[in-house]
């Protein structure tokens, strides 16, 4: 039995995308088998380690449950969109300096729950940090260099310019 498709439009870290696309398929999924974007990492798959978030119209969702139809019309950032010009987004820098990048695999979804919450507050408070990456888990270590990095990202990013990213 052929399945049937439905076209998607969206964008995606800026681009216009028109994309066919299986009603049952995921917005990981496409990310990762249609647009070859890997940095948005496939874990638990069941919204329970955010390790695929990303960014849609601004807010932190976990792609794995957001089917990918439902993305029609709206606004998709990955990982990928932060590395502009080959430098490190304020952001990732923190998490380098900071150590608070372990095995890696959690970090992608760390930084983009961070980047969301930096874009919504630039000053945010240790228990709002913790509130904002909640979902997301770290099996390496505890989080104390994550928060860090995150207060540091943010102290960098008002250094910078607040809103340039």
């Amino acid at each position: 039995m052929e399945s049937t498709k439905v076209m998607v439009e969206f964008t995606l870290n800026g681009k216009a995308q028109k994309v066919a696309v299986k009603p049952t398929h995921t917005l990981l999924k496409v990310l990762r088998d249609t647009f070859g974007f890997k940095g948005t990492k496939a874990s638990c798959e069941k919204g329970e380690c955010g390790a695929c978030t990303v960014l849609l119209d601004g807010r932190a969702v976990n792609s794995c449950l957001v089917l990918a139809p439902e993305v029609d019309g709206r606004s998709v950032v990955t990982i990928e969109d932060l590395n502009k010009d080959n430098k490190l987004d304020p952001i990732q820098e923190a998490f380098l300096e900071e150590g608070a990048v372990q095995c890696g695999f959690c970090t992608p979804g760390m930084i983009m729950a961070a980047k969301a919450l930096l874009d919504e507050n630039p000053d945010p408070e240790e228990r709002e940090i913790k509130e904002a990456l909640a979902g997301n888990l770290c099996r390496c270590t505890g989080y104390t260099r994550i928060i860090g990095a995150v207060s540091k990202a943010a102290q960098k990013r008002k250094g910078a310019g607040a809103g340039e990213r």
